[in-house]
């Protein structure tokens, strides 16, 4: 065998490297597309971020509306967004680990 039969073709892999980068773009705009949510307090607060990882919204369950609990209501609502932005990153790092079979590849971005 010689060396050229064992080096890769560099045509190929530039190729294969575009292709690669392309599909991450097309992974990093549909996770920008996606939303999930999280509650906290047994479903009393619940709240949506997409993959921008913005809020897109919160619903507060109206039993939760207490002004002499107000520092509960606040702990819950930071629970339930912290908790979204966290099932949000595990979202798109599961997606992007679809595309690069769970590589860490140097220069390629996260999500």
């Amino acid at each position: 065998m010689s060396d050229e039969d064992k080096m890769p073709d560099l045509g190929s892999l530039m190729n294969m490297a575009k292709k690669l980068q392309g599909d991450v773009v097309e992974m990093q705009q549909a996770v920008e597309r996606m939303e999930v949510e999280a509650s906290a307090g047994g479903g009393m607060v619940t709240a949506v971020v997409n993959g921008r990882y913005e809020l897109v919204s919160i619903r507060i369950d109206k039993e939760v509306v207490d002004p002499n609990e107000v520092e509960m209501l606040q702990d819950l609502v930071v629970a339930a967004v912290t908790q979204a932005t966290a099932k949000m990153r595990e979202t798109a790092q599961a997606e992007m680990a679809k595309l690069t079979g769970g590589l860490n590849i140097p220069g390629m971005p996260t999500l």
